[in-house]
């Protein structure tokens, strides 16, 4: 009996109508279930061939079908940006498209070629040439931003398409570039942070595992998803780090420089505001000829200090005990020690000076006179416990830690020419350390520059301040901040370094270029290095130029590069000046 004639009759008087209906879902009803049971014989025959190919048959009696396969690809992870201390970005991953052609589909390359080439950027007469032919994969242009792809796309030409990549870039162009380094073509970093933190930025690859059968993609057996790469946030100031490489450019082609550098420090945490090198180079399009532009000239080169190095010889005398700021000395025109004649960078008469007087005018002579009170091992301590001679902490690649010799390897006048800054060499971020260490009240802070790593989660980890160590007293470091203020002075060599409103100490710096090439001394390298405000040490600038032309007193060429690039970054700080002033000390007898 049929399901319809289990039903209950219709009622008599029922409409045709309503009899119709029900008819016709009742026979709908029972091809279904003839359709459901010849689909279950389909899939129980398919089981069982399957299962009997499985199980009595061999692979190779089918040669013409491939096996299945289990194929696993690669997942990219996004890598992270690098922000500046205020969140700006300076290192960024971007999406871009390769537009490429099938010549063969490209059925009128005219006139495809001039809808292409006002948004390729690309000439008619280039473009056209490009489309015709029969090959079917031909780029047209690479890293075309997905906007003007989006363009391209709504035009919907026959034979023109995109891939999908991935591209590094670096928004502000030249800025910070020496700190950041770049991602070169083929993916992989090169120089600065991008390098020492290539890990940290370039995530966790993943993957994704499934059947292949011939050219089959079949169903996924395992997925590990990728980890994206964390963001770095660097000490650095955009805005500081701007004026500092502005400035030290202007000054380089100025002077007819090699080169120049800028570091702007905290005083305080020991925290890189700006790092600016000059000649630079352009990230987002690394040239050949900028290869002697890349790494940071900062702390891969090294040069002897000259007179800049004479603040640690007056911070170690004082602190040793056997000098004061007041201390008198007598200075002649000559002085002959070891097998060597001394003289400073003048003639002079025989001058009555004090220390403060020595430092202010920079006498080599009067220096190596004050150094003499101590001797050449306690001298060689305090110079080691600045830092000479031992890594910044930066680790940047190939970073230059300088030498500084045992006093046994001494020889001849070398615990003289230590003195006044020669016989030991220093690069740029030590030679600020050292000047941060007299402004942080003696205590020397491991320079940092990097400030935090947000991982892919969100965790935000802030990293630790540099170590602390003390190197002279709390009152030897403001003894000789007083005497360096006298270096700005109308008395001093570098007057135009002063700041309206504020006190400034610094130290000027006329060295001798050693040259690695000839193994002589070529040229010079001038410098100025301070902090302000000098009572209540906030910032240290130190300016850096090698081998100028025109010039080559660190007072005049790096004096108003301090000037210009502090008076900014005091402003941009919030930094007030302090109103007090300048107490006046001897600078002769």
């Amino acid at each position: 009996m049929s399901r319809l004639d289990e039903r209950t009759p219709l009622r008599t008087g029922a409409s045709r109508t309503n009899q119709e209906r029900y008819i016709r879902r009742e026979a709908m009803y029972v091809r279904s279930k003839v359709l459901q049971r010849i689909y279950g014989g389909l899939v129980f025959s398919l089981i069982a061939a399957l299962t009997f190919l499985h199980a009595f048959r061999d692979v190779a009696d089918y040669p013409h079908i491939a096996p299945p396969i289990v194929v696993t690809d690669e997942v990219a992870a996004m890598r992270g940006m690098v922000t500046d201390r205020d969140g700006n970005v300076l290192a960024r991953t971007i999406e871009t498209r390769h537009v490429f052609a099938d010549q063969v589909m490209v059925t009128d390359p005219a006139g495809v070629a001039g809808k292409l080439s006002p948004l390729l950027d690309i000439p008619v007469a280039e473009l056209e040439p490009m489309l015709s032919g029969d090959d079917r994969f031909v780029y047209l242009a690479k890293n075309v931003s997905t906007e003007i792809w989006r363009q391209i796309e709504i035009l919907a030409l026959p034979g023109i398409a995109a891939e999908r990549v991935e591209r590094r870039n670096y928004p502000e162009g030249k800025l910070a570039a020496n700190v950041l380094g770049f991602v070169n073509g083929a993916g992989s970093a090169q120089e600065g942070i991008e390098r020492m933190y290539d890990e940290t930025l370039a995530g966790t690859l993943g993957e994704i595992s499934y059947l292949k059968i011939g050219s089959y993609r079949g169903a996924e057996q395992s997925n590990r998803p990728a980890i994206n790469g964390s963001h770095i946030s660097l000490t650095i100031d955009r805005d500081i780090q701007y004026i500092a490489q502005q400035a030290i450019a202007a000054k380089v082609k100025e002077a007819n420089a090699e080169s120049g550098t800028v570091i702007v420090m905290n005083a305080k945490t020991g925290e890189i505001l700006a790092m600016a090198t000059a000649p630079t180079f352009n990230p987002n399009r690394v040239l050949p000829e900028d290869i002697a532009y890349l790494g940071n000239r900062a702390v891969t080169e090294i040069y002897e200090p000259g007179s800049t190095g004479k603040i640690m010889t007056m911070a170690a005398v004082i602190d040793a005990g056997v000098s004061q700021p007041n201390s008198k000395f007598v200075v002649p025109n000559r002085l002959k020690r070891s097998d060597k004649v001394f003289s400073d960078h003048e003639d002079h008469p025989t001058l009555r000076l004090t220390l403060t007087g020595v430092l202010a005018q920079s006498s080599n002579i009067g220096s190596i006179l004050a150094a003499e009170k101590i001797s050449k091992n306690k001298l060689y301590d305090y110079f080691k416990a600045f830092g000479i001679g031992s890594p910044t902490g930066l680790n940047f690649r190939n970073e230059a830690r300088g030498h500084l010799a045992k006093p046994k390897e001494w020889w001849g006048s070398t615990e003289f020419t230590m003195a006044f800054g020669q016989g030991y060499s220093l690069n740029s971020l030590q030679a600020a350390s050292v000047f941060a260490t007299i402004a942080n009240d003696g205590v020397r802070v491991t320079p940092t520059i990097v400030k935090s790593i947000t991982e892919a989660n969100g965790t935000v980890r802030t990293l630790p301040l540099g170590t602390e160590k003390r190197v002279v007293s709390a009152a030897t470091a403001r003894q000789v901040r007083l005497m360096m203020e006298s270096v700005v002075s109308e008395q001093g060599t570098a007057p135009n370094a002063q700041i309206p409103g504020y006190r400034v100490a610094g130290k000027t710096g006329t060295a001798q270029y050693s040259d690695p090439k000839c193994g002589c001394y070529n040229g010079y390298v001038a410098s100025f290095i301070g902090f302000a405000p000098a009572d209540q040490p906030e910032l240290v600038v130190a300016v850096n130029l090698v081998r100028p032309k025109n010039g080559h007193y660190g007072g005049v060429l790096a004096g108003p590069v301090f000037k210009e690039v502090m008076t900014y970054a005091l402003q941009k700080m919030g930094i007030p000046p302090t109103g007090s002033a300048r107490p006046r000390l001897a600078v002769s007898w």
